[in-house]
């Protein structure tokens, strides 16, 4: 039985590797007819401890807002002793034996997909797990669900989550691991309720109740965990995860299944269900119902197998032998179908095919919302300017207007809008990332060739990688020549009298009365702004020419130079 789930993980493992992870495709998927288990839960439902607690390992990154951006195929493999260790498909060569270098892992690998920004991917993270303190189990950790798009992030975010979520859960062959936490109330459970519209005689899902010890006094989850609040086919599992000073202090998670034990067997309304509750019954209950349903499942495995097989041989005897045998011919179809991708891609960003859209809406949207969250008028307090005008003036009061104040108030303002200009270029990144994908599947001729399928694609996603370093300059140095250089003009224009630009008759203190430096800040409020309505213009320009303009003109360039070095030798 042991066996089975390694051919599974072995089978995931290759679609991975071939690109398949379910997605529509002209041949069936194979990854859509492997069992798996899925585990689907809300932001601080508690997802993250539930399979750190199964694994016995800190491995998983945490944090506020979305963490987990890209599915995580997570494959534990029991042994029978040795040392644990770690290896993720992407590095095959590469052992991990400190599991808070697979956490940051994770988050490079994820980083590699997605940019620094906060969108998400569904191509998936296989990491396999070996120790002799697990069970044999391949689980799918998802993002979690939430409510509210962050910053960074578009409104879409949501539903993006939610259908990524469903993409997995609704085929017959998921089993679902849906987490949800006891202090909270039951009926608002995001788990239960994208679970229950997919399963809604819950034939396919697991409830696992997490938090039980931070119930309010008084109240219970027995009603939960005995099936009577919510009955799902198979009963309901309570844990007990780490606190967070429990994390915080590096509590080893073999005494924080010790304390789980002991929570259940000692606490008077869970002790009848104390057989059945736990982290460790959770892990080897499921391995077993996973064995079982790979076992059931075996046959339509084979013959999907078969089936595939037969179509894709009919198919090769439909394409014929290759093209071209001499190296010149070979050439000259490698250009043919990389011009083919490159009209394809350019027709994406032209409005004719969808996607190039989603651009527009980072200029339209992201950006300007990103630098109206800057808040100038808290920086631009009277405490701050009072700080920094007097600071400015240094021991010399200013005689008629506070220059260096003013420079430095605008120049702390400005300086800020760097993050929402690098989050554009990183969001524009992200897009032409995706739409590389897209017209790498709509070009027809480079099924045929994986391997040049391969190339064409990594040689693409190089070249946007140098084109957003030269954007990410140019975008910066729009920023920096704002706090570099004032417009004069906004000053000269401004009106004249003798209290604002300070009386030299007047004491020290009166310069800084509060009507005085509320001007100051007003003023200097009024010139960001005007600096941001322009740089709301020109940053998408320059993100553009730098990125879109580039990527239109020169995708494959270098694809074709190394390519002509290589036929030249």
């Amino acid at each position: 039985m042991e066996n089975l789930i390694s051919l599974v993980n072995k089978l995931q493992r290759a679609c991975t590797a071939l690109g398949d992870h379910g997605e529509e495709s002209a041949l069936p998927t194979l990854w859509d007819s492997l069992p798996a288990i899925a585990v689907v839960g809300g932001q601080s439902s508690g997802k993250s401890s539930v399979l750190e607690s199964i694994v016995g390992k800190d491995f998983l990154p945490r944090g506020s807002g979305i963490v987990t951006r890209r599915p995580l195929v997570l494959q534990l493999h029991r042994i029978d002793e040795g040392r644990e260790y770690a290896e993720f498909m992407h590095l095959p060569r590469k052992r991990f034996t400190d599991f808070a270098a697979v956490r940051k892992e994770i988050q490079d690998e994820t980083d590699r997909e997605t940019g620094r920004t906060k969108q998400i991917s569904p191509v998936p993270i296989h990491l396999s797990i070996y120790s002799p303190n697990v069970v044999n189990l391949t689980l799918v950790d998802l993002p979690g669900l939430t409510k509210v798009a962050v910053e960074g992030q578009p409104d879409s975010i949501v539903t993006d989550i939610e259908n990524m979520v469903r993409s997995y859960i609704e085929k017959p062959n998921c089993i679902i691991l849906a987490i949800s936490p006891a202090n909270q109330d039951l009926a608002t459970s995001d788990a239960i309720k994208i679970s229950r519209d997919v399963d809604p005689k819950g034939e396919r899902t697991f409830g696992v109740l997490t938090k039980i010890d931070l119930m309010d006094k008084g109240t219970d989850a027995v009603d939960i965990l005995e099936g009577r609040s919510y009955k799902l086919q198979f009963p309901w599992i309570g844990v007990v995860n780490r606190s967070q000073a429990d994390i915080n202090k590096s509590v080893d998670m073999i005494a924080a299944r010790r304390r789980e034990r002991e929570y259940f067997a000692n606490t008077p309304e869970y002790k009848h269900l104390a057989h059945r509750m736990g982290s460790e019954h959770l892990g080897k209950m499921l391995s077993k119902h996973l064995e079982q349903v790979i076992k059931s499942r075996i046959p339509g495995i084979q013959s999907l197998i078969s089936k595939t097989i037969a179509e894709l041989e009919a198919e090769l005897k439909r394409l014929g032998k290759p093209i071209a045998t001499d190296a010149g011919g070979k050439l000259y179809s490698i250009v043919e179908i990389c011009r083919i991708f490159d009209g394809i891609y350019k027709e994406h960003l032209d409005g004719v095919r969808s996607g190039g859209e989603k651009i527009y809406n980072v200029f339209d949207n992201q950006l300007p919302a990103a630098l109206k969250r800057l808040q100038f008028d808290k920086h631009l307090s009277m405490e701050n300017v009072r700080k920094l005008i007097t600071e400015a003036d240094g021991y010399q009061p200013h005689l008629i207007a506070p220059e260096q104040g003013y420079r430095r108030l605008i120049e702390s303002s400005l300086v800020s809008i760097r993050g929402p200009a690098e989050a554009a270029v990183d969001a524009v990144h992200a897009i032409l990332k995706e739409l590389v994908h897209k017209a790498i599947k709509e070009t027809l001729e480079l099924k045929q060739y994986p391997t040049l399928r391969v190339e064409v694609g990594n040689a693409a996603f190089d070249s946007l990688d140098r084109m957003r370093e030269e954007s990410k300059k140019a975008t910066l140095k729009l920023v920096d020549m704002e706090c570099s250089y004032l417009t004069v003009d906004f000053f000269r224009k401004l009106p004249q009298d003798i209290e604002k630009g300070g009386n030299p008759t007047h004491s020290i203190f009166d310069r800084y009365n509060d009507s005085y430096l509320r001007r100051i800040g007003t003023t200097v409020l009024a010139y960001v702004n005007m600096v941001c309505a322009s740089l709301r213009n020109s940053i998408p320009k320059s993100i553009v020419y730098c990125q879109v303009r580039e990527a239109k003109r020169s995708l494959l360039d270098h694809f074709f130079t190394e390519l002509g070095k290589k036929e030249g030798t």
